[in-house]
């Protein structure tokens, strides 16, 4: 069975994950291929694991000539035979583009990666076009579906996460050193989009509190990828600054070794103001073996427990500082936690098992109805 996963392609984060983990998994996934709208860090990471991508065009609504090109090039992606089925990821896909698949007479899926509200223009788009099936990416996420869609099948997926690359202590030691960052510290990383619900400023208030403590360093990885981002950014380096920290930290921005950095730190700490649909990253923190610290919110309910990390109030600095300090200073507390992550990333993402999930709930799509 082919599938055509349709997507925008011009940002990189969790969905992005996904994808790329799809394509590098071809023979166990199934047969994936992709259409994107935007040619980019993701249209590059799938071709170089061998994916086809087909190139849809930059997509610009206020430029509608631009979304018809688009939707002609995908109708001609779509040609008799060659996909047994769609699956349009987040609501901007699904309602620019839903209904080409459907005039195709191809089964439609819609992959739900974020919690709907059921008020933002993108998601009043998708809910003129219900799909065949929904794919959750999380409970939580499957909690809020029905602000979108109502008695619409669905199913959670959980992302498929694989194993982290090996990282020799050679190889650990040069990466450290490479950031200015002695062997013998305790790394807390955090590698995420730069967005204030991600808690980079409750991070810093926590870690300022900690100052008090030696031999901790702070990684911030993750770049600015929009205008607004970039001012965040900026105003989290001014108050790492000021909370007398910024010689501790170091701002990697935007790296495509984030497996390599998880592997060669100590620490995952990320906490959220908002909750995370699901949490892709606190996934490959457990695989490197780092203990997760982040806020009882969304999808980490269902990722982190008592076994691989610690779960805090949202916003709470005290309650971050306190989750941490046991783990910087004690090398064992951190090390019994460390160990229980490998075993929890991969009862809650085991990519053969997610693989299974996808493949059964796409199987058991109703026959698609061509809509005008």
């Amino acid at each position: 069975m082919r599938t055509l996963h349709v997507y925008s392609g011009n940002l990189y984060g969790g969905i992005e994950a996904i994808l790329l983990t799809l394509a590098t998994f071809r023979g166990e996934a199934g047969d994936h291929e992709f259409a994107l709208c935007f040619d980019g860090r993701l249209s590059h990471d799938l071709e170089a694991a061998g994916a086809a991508v087909a190139n849809l065009g930059e997509v610009r609504l206020s430029r509608p000539q631009t979304l018809r090109r688009a939707r002609l090039r995908l109708r001609e992606a779509l040609a008799p035979g060659r996909f047994d089925r769609v699956v349009c990821h987040a609501p901007w896909t699904q309602g620019l583009f839903g209904g080409v698949v459907r005039r195709a007479g191809l089964p439609l899926a819609f992959w739900a990666h974020d919690a709907m509200t059921g008020g933002h223009w993108t998601e009043r788009l998708a809910r003129r076009l219900p799909p065949d099936i929904v794919i959750c990416n999380s409970e939580f996420t499957a909690s809020t579906l029905p602000l979108l869609y109502s008695g619409v099948a669905s199913c959670v997926v959980h992302p498929p996460v694989p194993e982290l690359p090996p990282l020799t202590e050679d190889a650990r030691a040069r990466l450290r050193a490479s950031l200015a960052t002695d062997e013998s510290a305790v790394v807390v990383i955090t590698a995420c989009r730069s967005e204030a619900w991600k808690g980079h400023e409750v991070l810093v208030e926590a870690l300022a509190a900690l100052g008090d403590l030696p031999g901790w360093t702070w990684w911030q990885v993750g770049g600015a990828q929009r205008p607004d981002e970039e001012a965040w950014l900026r105003s989290i380096r001014e108050k790492a600054q000021s909370r007398g920290i910024a010689d501790r930290t170091r701002w990697l921005g935007q790296r495509a070794d984030v497996p390599q950095l998880l592997r060669a730190a100590d620490i995952y700490c990320q906490p959220n103001l908002s909750p995370e649909p699901f949490g892709v990253v606190f996934v490959e923190a457990l695989r490197a073996g780092l203990p997760v610290v982040t806020s009882a919110l969304g999808g980490a309910l269902e990722i982190v427990n008592e076994t691989c990390g610690v779960l805090t109030a949202a916003g709470d600095a005290r309650a971050v500082a306190a989750a941490l300090r046991p783990l910087i200073e004690d090398r064992t507390a951190r090390a019994r936690q460390a160990a229980g992550g490998p075993a929890r990333a991969a009862a809650v993402s085991d990519p053969v098992t997610q693989f299974r999930k996808l493949e059964q709930a796409l199987a058991h799509m109703l026959p698609a109805v061509v809509r005008a």
